[in-house]
C-alpha cells in the first residue's frame, strides 16, 4: 500500500546537524528568534514552560516530545516570572556537553534533550505546510528511545554515522507525526489521512501521480460526491485535491529534476503531462524558472 506521509518524509530528506543535553535550574527563561529550521526535544527529568509564537503555551513533563517542522520564535522557562535571555539559534553552538540556563550551580529542575536538523530539498516549504505547526506528543516511550538513540548517534564518530543519523532521523518524524494523525488534527495531509474517505484519494494520487486525474475519479475513489470530496478534502487537507495534487507532481519533478540524469521529456511523462512542453510551461508557472534551468542551477550548487 503506498504510504503519502512516508513519500513526503523521505523526499525532504532529512537529516540530523545538532544535538544537545539542556538544563533549566533556579529562575530562568530563553527566549529564541524564528530559525525556520526543524527543531524538536524531549524531557527526560522535571518540567518547563514552552511558548511557540502563534501556539497556546505548553507546561512540559517528563516523557515529552514537542516536534517544531520549521521553529518559529519561542521562549522556555521555568514557571517563576521572568524576563528571558535572548539566545541567537543561528549562533555557534556552546562548548561542553549540556547547555544550562539558569543558576549555574544549583539544582536542575529540568533536563532535556534537544536539536535541530535541516531538510535537504529546497521545496521544503511546500511540503512542511503539509505538516502540523507544532507537534505535542506526553508518555511516548518510543520517541524518548529514538531521541537517545539519535543523540547517542550524533556524538560518536562511528563508520556510516551519516547514514544512521539521517534513517533516526526519518523514523522520529514519521513516528512523531503518525501519533498526531486524528480528525481533530490541524489542516493538513495528517488531518487528511485520519479521514478514511480522503485517505483513498490521497493514496490513489500518491500511487499513480501520471494518471489524468479528474475530481470526478478521485471522489470515485473515496466514495464520495464531486461536491462532498471537494469540500472535504479543501477543509482537511488545506488544498483544493487538484492543487494538492500539482504540488505533489512539482515537488516529484524537482527531486528527479535534482537527483536524475534524466530528459525532461521522461520527468513529464513521471508526473503525468502529456508533453515536455506541457509540462514545461505547468514547472515554470509553479516554480517561476523552467525545468532545463532548474536542473542546471542546482547542479551548479550541489558542485
Amino acid at each position: 500500500m503506498i504510504d503519502p506521509l512516508s513519500e513526503i518524509i523521505t523526499l525532504l530528506r532529512p537529516r540530523a546537524v545538532f544535538t544537545k543535553s539542556i538544563s533549566g535550574a533556579g529562575r530562568w527563561g530563553v527566549r529564541y528568534s524564528d530559525f525556520g529550521h526543524p527543531g524538536f526535544c524531549t524531557v527526560l527529568e522535571g518540567a518547563c514552560r514552552l511558548a511557540v509564537d502563534g501556539q497556546a503555551p505548553l507546561a512540559l513533563e517528563a516523557g515529552d516530545f514537542v516536534l517544531l517542522p520549521t521553529t518559529p520564535g519561542f521562549t522556555m522557562s521555568g514557571f517563576e516570572p521572568v524576563t528571558p535571555t535572548f539566545i541567537d539559534p543561528k549562533a555557534p553552538p556552546v562548548p561542553g556537553d549540556e547547555v544550562r540556563h539558569g543558576d549555574p550551580d544549583g539544582p536542575a529542575s529540568v533536563r532535556l534533550l534537544g536539536g535541530y536538523f535541516v531538510f535537504e530539498t529546497e521545496d521544503a516549504g511546500l511540503l512542511v505546510s503539509l505538516l502540523p505547526a507544532q507537534v505535542h506528543v506526553r508518555g511516548a516511550e518510543r520517541l524518548l528511545i529514538l531521541v537517545r538513540l539519535l543523540t547517542e548517534e550524533a556524538t560518536e564518530q562511528r563508520p556510516g554515522r551519516d547514514l544512521v543519523l539521517q534513517r533516526f532521523v526519518e523514523v522520529l518524524l514519521i513516528e512523531a507525526l503518525r501519533l498526531t494523525q486524528r480528525p481533530d488534527a490541524p489542516p493538513g495531509l495528517l488531518r487528511g489521512l485520519a479521514d478514511p474517505r480522503l485517505a483513498e484519494a490521497i493514496r490513489a494520487m500518491h500511487g499513480n501521480p501520471a494518471r489524468s486525474w479528474t475530481v470526478a475519479e478521485l471522489a470515485k475513489a473515496a466514495g464520495l460526491s464531486r461536491s462532498a470530496l471537494f469540500e472535504r478534502f479543501t477543509r482537511n487537507v488545506g488544498l483544493p485535491p487538484m492543487e494538492y495534487l500539482l504540488a505533489w507532481r512539482m515537488a516529484m519533478a524537482k527531486d528527479l529534476l535534482r537527483s536524475h540524469n534524466v530528459e525532461i521529456a521522461d520527468v513529464a511523462e513521471r508526473v503525468g503531462y502529456g508533453s515536455a512542453s506541457t509540462f514545461s510551461t505547468a514547472f515554470s508557472r509553479h516554480v517561476g524558472q523552467a525545468p532545463g534551468r532548474y536542473a542546471r542551477a542546482v547542479a551548479v550548487v550541489e558542485g
